[in-house]
């Protein structure tokens, strides 16, 4: 994974990280023991499928660019399926308090969306790559 990808993917999760890890301590006071698993989970979720959806992402713009958009809009569509499905999955678990996995779910998925989109328009990406000419001067 190149650097500049490496990077955005640093400025989304250590945010949501930071968010998550806030969401427990709040989640373990409000519901308890099991209010801080539902938190850690939701929190290791988001950032496991959105790290996935980023990466995948990148592997697509640099090997089928004009799919790029696409794909992106896909993906996101796939991926807030699949965590609307993880928490159907888990609506009646008791192994950890599943309305502090939903909040927090939200809360973080929220977190990595609004940090990648920082991160990405404070990277500076080319849109398109510049032509390398041999020419040193104005044409005649």
């Amino acid at each position: 994974m190149p650097s500049n990808d490496v990077r955005i993917l640093a400025q989304a999760a250590v945010p949501t990280a930071a968010v998550g890890a806030l969401a427990a301590v709040v989640s373990a006071v409000v519901a308890g023991g099991k209010g801080a698993l539902g938190a850690i989970v939701a929190t290791l979720v988001v950032i496991l499928f959105m790290g996935i959806g980023l990466y995948v992402l990148q592997r697509t713009a640099k090997s089928l660019p004009h799919l790029f958009q696409a794909m992106g809009l896909m993906l996101y569509t796939a991926q807030l399926l699949l965590l609307f499905i993880f928490v159907a999955a888990f609506k009646n678990t008791t192994l950890f308090n599943p309305k502090a996995f939903a909040i927090v779910l939200v809360v973080t998925t929220l977190t990595w969306i609004a940090a990648q989109a920082r991160a990405h328009m404070k990277a500076k990406i080319l849109y398109v790559e510049p032509e390398k000419s041999d020419k040193t001067g104005h044409s005649s």
